[in-house]
C-alpha cells in the first residue's frame, strides 16, 4: 500500500500462568536478552503478577500489558480489575476480546468495544482481538465474521496511536496449527482495507498475527505483507522462544 511499515509488536500472553518466582525470572530473563532486537516487546502476564513483573521491567526495553479490562473506571465490580487501576500498575497495552474470553465468559463486540473506550480513556493501547472459528473458516465465513467483529469492537476514536488489531484465528490456538501464508495474507489485507472505510491513518494500525507462533515458522509468518507483529502465546512462557520471535520480526 505504499506505507512504511510500522515498528513490529512481539506481545506475550501469558494467559492464566505462573507464579511470582516463575514469573519474576521469566520477566528478567526477556529482559535482559532483548538488547540489539528491533520490534517493540511486550508481555502480558496474569493480574496478580502486573505488579512483580512491572518492577521487574522497569527501565528495560520490554512494556507491561494486561490481558483484560473491566469497562467502567471505578465501583461495585467485585474481581474486577479498571484501565485506571492498570495504567496505575505501569501498563501501557491491555488485551481486550480474546476468544478465550469471548467464548468462555460470553462477551460480545459491543462489551469489547466498551473495554477498549475505558483502555483509550485511561491512556493505555488497547490489542482487539479477532478471529473465525473452524466451522465459520469451513462454512466461508471467515473475512464476513473477522469484518463484523472489527466493525462492532473498535471505538469511533480508535486510531494507530492507541490501538492494535489481533487476527488469531480461533482453531489455530495452542493447537499447533497455522493457516497458510497466503491465507494469512489475504486475511490481514482484508483488515486493512476494511479498517480504510473507517479511519484516515489505517496504515498506522499494527496488524498482529497470532495462533501457534514460534521460532520455527515465525520467519515466515513476521514477512507476510500487513504483518506488524504476533501475539504469542505459549512459546511467550520460555524466553528463549519468545526472543527468537522477535529476533524473526525483522
Amino acid at each position: 500500500m505504499g506505507k512504511e511499515r510500522p515498528r513490529p509488536l512481539i506481545a506475550g500472553n501469558w494467559k492464566m500462568n505462573g507464579r511470582r518466582a516463575e514469573g519474576l525470572a521469566l520477566a528478567k530473563a526477556i529482559a535482559g536478552g532483548a538488547g540489539g532486537i528491533g520490534a517493540e516487546l511486550l508481555v502480558c502476564p496474569p493480574a496478580t503478577l502486573l505488579a512483580t513483573v512491572g518492577e521487574a521491567l522497569a527501565g528495560t526495553a520490554v512494556a507491561l500489558g494486561a490481558q483484560d479490562c473491566h469497562p467502567a473506571p471505578s465501583g461495585a465490580y467485585t474481581g474486577d480489575v479498571s484501565a485506571p487501576m492498570l495504567a496505575d500498575l505501569g501498563c501501557r497495552y491491555v488485551i481486550l476480546g480474546h476468544s478465550e474470553r469471548r467464548a468462555g465468559h460470553g462477551e460480545s463486540d459491543a462489551l469489547v468495544r466498551a473495554k477498549a473506550e475505558a483502555a483509550l480513556a485511561a491512556g493505555l493501547v488497547a490489542i482487539v482481538c479477532l478471529g473465525e472459528t473452524e466451522a465459520e473458516r469451513n462454512r466461508g465465513e471467515a473475512f464476513a465474521v473477522v469484518a463484523r467483529q472489527l466493525a462492532g469492537s473498535l471505538p469511533v476514536r480508535a486510531s494507530g496511536a492507541n490501538m492494535v488489531v489481533a487476527y488469531e484465528p480461533v482453531w489455530a490456538i495452542g493447537s499447533g496449527r497455522t493457516p497458510t501464508g497466503a491465507d494469512i495474507a489475504a486475511l490481514h489485507g482484508h483488515l486493512r482495507a476494511e479498517l480504510a472505510k473507517r479511519f484516515a491513518d489505517a496504515a498506522g494500525f499494527r496488524l498482529l498475527y497470532g495462533g501457534s507462533v514460534k521460532p520455527g515458522n515465525a520467519g515466515e509468518i513476521l514477512a507476510i505483507a500487513e504483518v506488524d507483529g504476533a501475539l504469542v502465546g505459549g512459546a511467550s512462557l520460555k524466553a528463549e522462544d519468545f526472543l527468537a520471535i522477535a529476533r524473526a520480526s525483522v
